[in-house]
């Protein structure tokens, strides 16, 4: 069991009906902060993809307030493409630097892309190609 899925096995995450579910239920901050740690992104960057304020989430962490159900789902979708990146790539790591190469042939990176729900699915559908085969 990779690291991610070990961290997040309590999360339902295995389509995308669950995801929303899970999200419309609501994802706790802590949830927001263990991902940021065990993938290496900042609070701030992770927060930006997001779109929220790191500031909203200390906020909504000492209020014991769960993420609106938007926030809650970009989160969930990150948590499950990085869980794939992991058994994909082998690791977090070769995953991230793969997300910071630039690719399709323009100067943008993977990781540009993860700044909306619908990018995050463009990500996953690509490293999905690449685990059968197909070339990025």
């Amino acid at each position: 069991m990779t690291e991610l899925r070990q961290k997040f096995s309590n999360l339902d995450l295995k389509d995308d009906i669950s995801i929303v579910y899970s999200a419309r239920k609501g994802v706790r901050p802590n949830i927001f902060y263990s991902f940021s740690d065990v993938v290496n992104i900042s609070e701030k960057d992770l927060a930006a993809l997001l779109h929220i304020h790191p500031r909203t989430i200390h906020n909504y962490r000492i209020k014991r307030k769960v993420l609106n159900p938007v926030e809650g789902e970009h989160l969930l979708k990150l948590i499950h493409l990085f869980t794939a990146g992991e058994e994909i790539f082998g690791n977090i790591e070769q995953f991230r630097q793969w997300l910071n190469a630039p690719n399709w042939s323009n100067k943008e990176t993977p990781m540009d892309w993860l700044d909306t729900p619908g990018g995050v699915d463009m990500i996953l559908d690509e490293i999905n190609r690449l685990a059968y085969g197909y070339v990025a």
